[in-house]
């Protein structure tokens, strides 16, 4: 049986209900809510990061390096005769006399003219694409590794010595090296610069052994070594 309460009795129990929280408990209480949102907060940011990155939608890698020279004959026998690549296919020319095509196409001068590409496949990796154009405005500077825009095309070899010895043999511009990386995540690896004859920055690499961030990282970089991976 329910029993009554009096208004008096009710309001005291009201009273007492809503007597102050203790200041120890009060900061408790704030220091909790601050963790939980802290917690909210990373958790949030966690699975921000762990979202994928944006990319070329269906890219499957590096396909080749295209490269302007001087004269395609002397560039193509230096690849194939001296470096030891294989040409697979030549074309050209390209022009468009009457209209804006080449500017539209390749972001070139409209008079710009292409009198020849080849292709050149080097061992195990992309290909390598040489272009010999003629253009009104068309500059003659190669650039070094310094400057903006420089560049340079590094070949793997087994046996980096050798390799650099029958350079030398043929007469080609070597630097100084054999180098040996022995420190940081790039240490094993073995390096050595050279030039093509109309002064394309070249390098020839060699790591046998592997690199040393490949212990920690868990991206691996694409290897001639073993291409399938």
């Amino acid at each position: 049986m329910l029993k009554k309460v009096s208004r008096y009795r009710y309001r005291a129990t009201a009273a007492r209900s809503l007597k102050p929280v203790p200041t120890e408990e009060r900061d408790v209480f704030a220091k909790t809510h601050i963790i939980a949102i802290a917690a909210i907060g990373a958790a949030m940011l966690a699975g921000a990061s762990a979202a994928p990155a944006d990319g070329i939608p269906g890219m499957r890698g590096h396909d080749h390096t295209g490269i302007t020279v001087p004269d395609i004959k002397q560039a193509a026998d230096f690849f194939v005769n001296v470096l030891g690549c294989k040409e697979a296919m030549s074309f050209g020319p390209f022009a468009d006399d009457k209209g804006t095509f080449m500017h539209d196409l390749l972001n070139v001068d409209p008079k710009a003219v292409i009198h020849q590409i080849t292709l050149v496949r080097c061992g195990y990796g992309s290909n390598i694409e040489l272009f010999q154009y003629s253009s009104p405005d068309q500059k003659n500077m190669t650039p070094k590794n310094s400057d903006i825009g420089g560049y340079h095309i590094a070949l793997y070899v087994d046996d980096i010595k050798a390799a650099k010895d029958y350079l030398d043999s043929k007469g080609v511009k070597t630097f100084f090296g054999p180098f040996p990386v022995k420190e940081g995540p790039a240490a094993g690896q073995a390096i050595t610069y050279f030039l093509a004859p109309w002064g394309l920055q070249m390098e020839i690499i060699s790591y046998p052994k592997g690199m040393a961030y490949e212990k920690t990282s868990p991206i691996k970089l694409w290897s001639p070594t073993d291409p399938a991976k």
